[in-house]
């Protein structure tokens, strides 16, 4: 089971269903019902807990890993599933209980689930006027310490708006290889193949589609495209780098956004794609390969000490930072549940060493871009700040012009830097920032 595999052996929600997916091979329906239950279950944890804390003697973490997700599954779909008759799901639970439990645990879980049905409609949330914490952090399922965080920076209104999006599956957007098609004949070629499409808010190239698994699908497979979230193909605009240009992408891997450099530059002059595992080093070449790109050149390197013969040499530079992933939680139901405050110092400490050791490869007057997938500010604009500080080298540049669409309404353009959030923009969160150097 998906979600015993996630409670117990710290695996990837994505890849455990991808893989039972494939291991069983189910048809659509069910495809969509258990991604849904297994994604469901995992956004909701803190919520299902909670419920089931009240209607057990022994805490939960007491019970088995397999006794402790059937019950989360099979209350989920009490509160959550309308089209699962609850009797089906008390009675599924029951038939897994019997394959996975201990004696007894058939009868255990028959009746914990049917002392939830019967009291599912007197559930009540902490007060939102008096503990407002609890309250959004149980009602819209979200850890304490981030609804907390969220509180104090966008107020209730806006926190309980961002949970929200949160919670909702996010869409699957892709970038049209312009080096190939124009947006517009990929998006009639992709409603030949049976999709639904439309285009993106902000981005140029790109596209909202309807399919999920790309394994053989011939515009895929041809490069007539790549899968990028919205948001991160602003990062490439955010860049904008020259053709003929030097370009260095610190953390490269997959490669979504070097080959959207690329692309930018119309293949002409040289993007060197840095990652610091062999293995995901092959995801960049087989991109390349795929959407036919020549001018990226893969490099196993470790962005806190890139090569020295880079050296003040780089036109262009982007550092796409690991961090806390707090801008796409709608897209990994389960990470919300795996970040801990405890986590951010070292994170952050990361972040600083890799920016400075990028910022020491720009020429002068070139371009360095840092962004993130957080919407937290010592990631984003706390971290831009610092290193303007300690380097005395760079200054913030104005995004004004540079990012399409409805965008240059941001107040924060002209300072250099703008924050995307899933509830404001309909993208993943994401922050950026442009900067120059001028000594």
């Amino acid at each position: 089971m998906v979600l015993k595999e996630v409670d117990t052996g710290d695996a990837y929600a994505n890849l455990a269903l991808s893989s039972a997916l494939e291991k069983f091979k189910p048809g659509a329906l069910d495809r969509a019902f258990a991604t849904e239950a297994v994604y469901g279950t995992l956004r909701a944890l803190n919520t299902l807990d909670w419920i089931l804390n009240k209607h057990i003697r022994q805490p939960l973490e007491k019970q088995t890993s397999w006794i402790r997700n059937i019950l989360r599954l099979g209350v989920y779909q009490i509160m959550y599933m309308d089209r699962v008759p609850p009797s089906a799901a008390v009675n599924e639970a029951a038939n897994q209980a019997r394959r996975f439990g201990h004696p007894g645990a058939v009868s255990f879980v028959n009746g914990v689930l049917r002392s939830v049905l019967r009291g599912r409609g007197e559930i009540r949330f902490p007060s939102l006027e008096e503990d407002p914490i609890a309250h959004i952090a149980l009602r819209y399922s979200h850890p304490e310490w981030l609804v907390k965080r969220w509180l104090d920076d966008l107020g209730a209104g806006e926190t309980i708006e961002l949970c929200e999006a949160n919670n909702r599956p996010a869409p699957v957007t892709v970038r049209t290889n312009t080096l190939k098609n124009t947006r517009d004949r990929l998006m009639e070629l992709l409603k030949e193949e049976g999709q639904e499409v439309r285009e993106t808010a902000y981005a140029p190239e790109g596209l909202v589609i309807g399919i999920a698994g790309l394994r053989g699908f011939a515009p895929f497979e041809k490069g007539l495209f790549q899968v990028q979230d919205e948001s991160s193909m602003l990062v490439g605009h955010a860049l904008s780098p020259a053709p003929g240009a030097l370009v260095l992408d610190a953390a490269s891997a997959p490669g979504g956004k070097a080959t959207h450099l690329a692309q930018l530059m119309g293949d002409r002059g040289s993007v060197v794609a840095f990652d610091i595992h062999p293995h995901k080093i092959r995801l960049i070449e087989d991109n390349c390969r795929r959407l036919g790109i020549t001018c990226v050149s893969p490099v196993v390197a470790d962005a806190r000490e890139l090569p020295r013969d880079y050296a003040g040499r780089a036109d262009f530079a982007l550092l796409d930072a690991p961090c806390t992933g707090t801008g796409v939680i709608r897209r990994r139901p389960d990470s919300r549940w795996k970040k801990t405050p405890e986590m951010i110092p070292g994170i952050l400490g990361l972040q600083r060493e890799m920016l400075e050791s990028i910022a020491r490869c720009i020429k002068p007057g070139g371009v360095l871009v840092y962004s993130t997938c957080s919407v937290l500010e010592e990631e984003n604009l706390g971290q831009v700040n610092n290193f303007l500080k300690t380097s005395g080298q760079f200054g913030l540049e104005s995004l004004a012009g540079l990012l399409p669409g409805s965008l240059d309404g941001e107040e924060s353009l002209d300072k250099g830097y703008i924050q995307l959030y899933p509830h404001r923009h309909g993208t993943d969160g994401f922050f950026m920032a442009r900067m120059r150097r001028v000594t």
